[in-house]
């Protein structure tokens, strides 16, 4: 059964008449995930201080907004995780997932680096992953500067990001020195709802793929906008799932919604972690539909999400 708050949400957006996401340009895509979050997220908690940075990429700056956590009682560099932003590669940016930030810092005691990565169809795969790798690679070397404490690192993101987070995680590794060095390696990947497999064949395409706000047509909208060319579904940077090894990754968590397209990808995505020898924990909130973990106001569950990630930030993050 789906959660009653839910079925009550998605009954509302079609008695408003809200239009489906493949039946909009990007431009009016964007500016309704914009307009109408306030409906359904919850009063932004308190943090100790927003800061909107920038980074260098591969086609110019990156814009970041950086969240510092309220310090103990014994302030030091806090850890930090870099979050990358839902929506299809085509939608969504730092102002989209401000509250999520938000909820994650204040509720972990993690500071969080959000990345403004550039979006399909203007900027076709791979400037997302590239921009989000740059950022990262950024953020290790400027940690110490800011403050942060780039040893206790985690990768994150929901939908979209979710997929970005596992890339970054396996592009670290396979970098400029095979992982053998360097940077320290990430300790926890946060992968909540992702896409892993652009092929989008898992059973839950056909099972979940109408009625639940994320649908068949918007998964091919989304993806279509991303990659022009089939041909690139396969590239792990796009499918981390085909990725040859998987193998020496960051423990995950992988979160999933029981009524979600993607829900099976990322039960397989923790499976094949699993399968490699890398840690992976999986929970599914059976009830939920996809996107609810920034939808507190509404929905109860998504604040008991929040709490699993920040518990599991604060473990691994530990010093």
């Amino acid at each position: 059964m789906i959660d009653p708050q839910a079925r009550a949400l998605l009954d509302l957006m079609i008695e408003r008449g809200v239009p489906p996401i493949h039946t909009l340009t990007p431009e009016q895509a964007r500016r309704m995930y914009l307009e109408r979050r306030s409906f359904t997220q919850p009063e932004p908690p308190p943090v100790a201080a927003v800061e909107n940075l920038q980074a260098p990429g591969p086609a110019g700056p990156i814009a970041l907004r950086l969240y510092r956590p309220v310090a103990g009682p014994a302030p030091a560099p806090a850890p930090v995780l870099v979050y990358f932003h839902g929506g299809g590669w085509t939608i969504g940016d730092l102002d989209t997932h401000d509250v999520l930030c938000r909820q994650l810092c204040a509720a972990s005691g993690v500071a969080v680096l959000a990345v403004d990565y550039r979006l399909g169809p203007e900027h076709p795969f791979p400037a997302a992953p590239d921009d989000c790798l740059a950022a990262t690679r950024w953020l290790q070397a400027q940690a110490a500067a800011l403050g942060l404490d780039g040893r206790r690192l985690a990768l994150g993101g929901d939908s979209a990001g979710g997929n970005l987070a596992a890339v970054v995680a396996i592009a670290l590794r396979d970098g400029d020195d095979g992982g053998k060095g360097g940077d320290a390696a990430p300790a926890l990947q946060l992968l909540i709802y992702p896409a892993t497999d652009m092929r989008a064949q898992a059973p839950s395409h056909r099972s979940n793929g109408q009625g639940y706000l994320l649908t068949a047509d918007s998964v091919a909208y989304y993806r279509g906008q991303y990659i022009a060319d089939s041909a690139a579904w396969s590239d792990w940077r796009a499918s981390p799932l085909l990725a040859a090894d998987l193998g020496r990754l960051p423990p995950a968590l992988v979160i999933t919604a029981g009524y979600d397209p993607l829900r099976d990808e990322g039960r397989q995505y923790a499976d094949a972690l699993s399968a490699a020898g890398s840690p992976a924990q999986y929970v599914c909130f059976e009830r939920q539909i996809h996107g609810f973990i920034t939808m507190g106001r509404v929905l109860d569950e998504a604040n008991t999400a929040i709490d699993l990630c920040a518990a599991a930030l604060r473990r691994a993050l530990k010093p």
